[in-house]
């Protein structure tokens, strides 16, 4: 079966939760028998990279641009996937399914995952939050079939659509929990001894919360990392200043061996967001065996942690005596293999990608 994929900006190792779940889906998938192409954005893969492992990847131009670099690459990519003439054509995210009307007017079979309401993100302007919510309509009642990736999601395209979404949640990779520690010390942190969060340094992510708990009464002897690129916008200049003031670890954007020394040995994440549509991050922790402390909003609840691990978003206080107790308990390594165990069990990726192929099947047989 031969898929084309639209809506991830590149890969390996680009910054975003679509990009991670792509890079984890489609070699799966490829291993399943799928003959898979990701149309990806200049910016993001060097010329002259024509593949990810398995994965054929093809460039084609995007404006680096927010608000414009979605719609007009997914343009771009639907005329291409209408010459190529992909058995699926399987969109990802509300963004670039605004094309959808366009792919089937190309005769092209359609799934689009829904990965969240985008238009609820702070950063974006009126005309991105218009793209948005068109996407979303247009994905959702003209595509073939569509994912959700959480309940949340799925009830949200029922009521909005009376449509139906196939629930396939992002799933989990198991971390080595015996890893080395050396870049985690480059960055001044002590195994055991610092809270994380990974994350892209956008509002909604609510970094400046998570400093602001911390920097009213750090625990003693933890540190606070943030993973994360910055950008040249008022936000990250805010999270640099608050981060400098408090003493806490901005280590910019890491892949690879870097990033799973300092999953492996934090002592807790936290994910304090406003807005998730399936919190790829926290899944990484929790296959790091991490004890996790996130905002209550709908689909950090989903993840199904104990009611102990949940503090009221927004709420600072609460947030500052979530560390505070976070930072008391012990680790021992039994109780991070335990939970790691039950992460890859509920979020398996290998399952993930056969529930994908079922409804390749489905509507490439409808």
């Amino acid at each position: 079966m031969k898929i084309s994929v639209l809506g991830v900006r590149g890969m390996p190792n680009v910054q975003g939760g679509i990009e991670a779940h792509a890079e984890q889906l489609y070699k799966r998938l490829v291993a399943l028998g799928c003959d898979v192409e990701v149309i990806v954005r200049t910016p993001f893969v060097p010329r002259g990279q024509q593949s990810f492992e398995s994965i054929r990847l093809r460039r084609i131009w995007s404006p680096r641009r927010a608000g414009l670099e979605a719609l007009v690459h997914s343009v771009i990519g639907v005329f291409y996937a209408g010459l190529v003439r992909p058995d699926i054509l399987h969109i990802h995210a509300i963004g670039p399914a605004i094309v959808t009307p366009i792919a089937r007017l190309l005769g092209l079979r359609v799934v689009v995952t829904h990965h969240g309401p985008d238009y609820d993100r702070e950063k974006w302007g009126h005309f991105a939050r218009w793209t948005l919510r068109m996407g979303e309509r247009v994905g959702m009642r003209y595509s073939h079939a569509r994912i959700a990736i959480s309940k949340v999601i799925s009830d949200l395209v029922l009521s909005k659509y009376d449509r139906d979404a196939d629930l396939i949640p992002n799933g989990v990779i198991a971390g080595n929990l015996r890893t080395g520690a050396d870049h985690v010390r480059r960055y001044g942190l002590e195994p055991g001894r610092y809270f994380l969060q990974v994350s892209r340094m956008v509002p909604e992510k609510r970094q400046l919360d998570l400093i602001r708990a911390y920097a009213s009464a750090p625990p003693l002897g933890w540190k606070l990392a943030l993973v994360g690129g910055l950008e040249a916008d008022d936000y990250s200049r805010k999270v640099e200043t608050a981060a400098s003031e408090a003493g806490v670890v901005l280590t910019g954007y890491l892949n690879g061996v870097a990033l799973e020394q300092l999953y492996a040995n934090a002592g807790a994440f936290v994910l304090p967001s406003s807005h998730e549509g399936m919190p790829i991050a926290m899944l990484e922790a929790l296959g790091h065996g991490l004890p996790v402390l996130a905002s209550d909003i709908p689909a950090n609840l989903e993840v199904g942690l104990d009611r102990s691990s949940y503090f009221p978003l927004g709420n600072i206080v609460a947030l500052a005596g979530g560390l505070a107790r976070f930072a008391r308990i012990s680790q021992e390594t039994h109780t991070r293999a335990a939970r790691q165990k039950w992460a890859m069990q509920a979020y398996s990726w290998d399952r993930i990608a056969e529930q994908t192929l079922r409804v390749y099947r489905r509507v490439s047989n409808a």
